[in-house]
């Protein structure tokens, strides 16, 4: 009696040829049976069914890639993917703390150097002096006010390179530089500013390296996010500051214009390139192993309060956990990520086979990812929150969506970056928290700027240089106390006249306080006599230089005779 096949056997036996005669007897016999015949049947089906399970395997393939590290599905279509809707943001533009505060150019600036930085500074300024000269003339807010607007004059007068000594000379420099003060006492605060002392430090600050700065940078950073609110897009991004000399947490950018200098991650609004938030980059504890995800926990710390924006960075921040983090906090994310990152999924690195000009994207649940080929072998992949749909433009070159809302946000930190460096009152030093207070000057001038024209958008609206109209009218007002204190008139006719304007437009505390200020007047040198020592207080009506008899006559005013 023959024996019939079984289901298992079946298929074999019609995938596999007879290899012997036996084998093709036994099959020619089995299609004589019907139960063989049943057989068959039954084992074509669990073949059709097997080919379908594998069919549907590989279409669910296809729609789904994974991550490099195979921790995150990705899907070539958005049909699983929730849609974005923003939080309410702050409104943009001022706040109320500064709006109730502001009432002229200089109050603007006040807010950021207040009072309180003012006064520390002198403090330490006059215990550095004491340490160092042996007779020290101590100075006061008036002199350091007075000190920080002739910094940004220069900065106006685009002199930041020029010599300190051209910028007082008679023919090279500008008269309210020496109408202001003399070139001895600006060398004198110049050199002996100082911000910290070393001998009454915390124990916390030995081991800090910014312990130099940390307290006035601490003070005043804190006053960047009071005074702004920003726009719905914000930029986070890194500004060099240069500096050549001796610093331990110096850094070497190649790729930045000064390529050497000190590193600042700034958070900035896109719209008016405000800096929002500001954090100085020491580098890694001596002794310790290298930050991980150094990226995320800088935008994080440099986002903290704010809700509903968008955050706009480049590839060395953005990652995946970083854009997970920022939703939890009601934030979004649009940035270039890198093409070693492990949470992408190798199907956006392959170029080969991709036209020019194409697309290929990939979603999550919150996350979309793509890849855009702007010509043959070449590959730029961006990571977005806010985007949850394949857009892209049908103007050439065909971009998506996400790349050109990346585009109009990237250069916020840039532009800022710009806009300090066109107006800029850095001096050459070989002290790194001397090059810090001097960025401070110039991020609180633009800040000021911002505020102003925000509070006041009809002011000089007619100009294109409004900012330079700004700082210099901040300069003057800076100088103006100095020079109404002044006692005696500079040696130059154009300094003494402005001098002049500006103690008759307003009374100084010693004229009120002395009844005598007015007729008295101190003794001086002729100006006309060759080796004479005798000193003279009469002075000439037109130049105000001091004159003696023999070089003095009289005239009618009337006729000039």
């Amino acid at each position: 009696m023959k024996r019939r096949l079984t289901v298992q056997e079946s298929p074999r036996r019609e995938l596999d040829p007879p290899d012997s005669e036996q084998d093709s007897d036994e099959a020619s016999e089995s299609e004589d049976t019907d139960g063989d015949f049943e057989v068959s049947l039954e084992s074509e089906s669990s073949d059709a069914s097997s080919d379908c399970g594998e069919s549907t395997e590989k279409t669910e393939d296809l729609d789904e890639w994974k991550s490099t590290n195979g921790q995150i599905v990705w899907h070539r279509t958005e049909a699983e993917t929730l849609r974005y809707f923003p939080e309410k943001c702050a409104p943009w533009g001022p706040t109320r703390y500064a709006t109730s505060r502001i009432t002229s150019v200089k109050s603007c600036f006040d807010l950021f150097i207040t009072d309180e930085i003012i006064q520390l500074i002198v403090d330490m300024t006059n215990v550095q002096g004491r340490r160092s000269v042996s007779q020290w003339k101590d100075i006061d807010a008036t002199d350091l006010q007075a000190y920080i607007g002739l910094l940004l004059l220069a900065a106006v007068y685009k002199s930041r390179n020029e010599s300190t000594c051209s910028l007082w000379g008679e023919h090279t420099g500008r008269a309210i530089f020496r109408a202001t003060m003399s070139l001895h006492t600006f060398s004198r605060i110049n050199s002996h500013l100082w911000f910290d002392d070393r001998q009454t430090r915390p124990a916390p600050h030995k081991q800090d390296k910014l312990a130099a700065f940390r307290t006035i940078w601490e003070k005043w950073k804190y006053r960047l996010p009071l005074l702004f609110n920003p726009g719905s897009d914000v930029c986070v991004d890194d500004q060099l500051v240069p500096f050549k000399g001796r610093c331990v947490f110096r850094q070497y950018m190649p790729r930045k214009p000064a390529k050497y200098g000190i590193k600042i991650w700034v958070a900035c609004d896109v719209l008016t390139s405000y800096a929002w938030k500001m954090q100085i980059y020491t580098g890694k504890t001596a002794g310790s192993p290298p930050e991980v995800d150094r990226g995320k926990r800088v935008v994080l710390d440099l986002t903290e309060g704010l809700e509903g924006n968008t955050v706009t960075c480049d590839n060395f921040l953005t990652s995946y956990a970083l854009a997970e983090e920022l939703l939890k906090r009601k934030l979004a994310l649009v940035g270039k990520i890198g093409k070693n990152k492990p949470e992408l999924p190798p199907q956006l690195l392959q170029t080969n086979q991709r036209a020019p000009q194409s697309s290929l994207f990939a979603f999550t649940r919150t996350h979309t990812a793509v890849s855009y080929i702007p010509k043959k072998g070449k590959n730029v992949l961006l990571l977005s929150t806010k985007h949850r749909e394949p857009e892209v433009s049908n103007k050439e070159p065909r971009q998506p969506k996400i790349i050109l809302d990346y585009n109009s946000c990237k250069g916020g930190v840039d532009n800022f970056d710009k806009s300090i460096s066109t107006y800029s009152c850095r001096r050459r030093t070989c002290r790194w928290p001397l090059v810090l207070f001097y960025n401070i000057l110039d991020v609180s001038a633009l800040n000021a700027f911002v505020l102003w024209t925000a509070l006041h958008p009809s002011w000089n609206n007619n100009k294109s240089f409004k900012r330079r109209l700004f700082m210099e009218e901040l300069g003057k007002m800076l100088v103006s106390p100095q020079m109404q204190r002044t006692q005696s008139p500079p040696h130059t006719p154009a300094a003494a006249a402005i001098a002049k304007d500006e103690q008759e437009s307003g009374e100084t505390p010693e004229k009120s306080g002395d009844a005598d200020y007015t007729s008295r007047k101190l003794r001086r040198p002729c100006q006309f006599c060759t080796g004479g020592k005798r000193k003279i207080a009469s002075t000439c009506n037109m130049c105000n230089k001091h004159i003696c008899k023999d070089h003095t006559f009289s005239y009618c005013s009337s006729c000039g005779h």
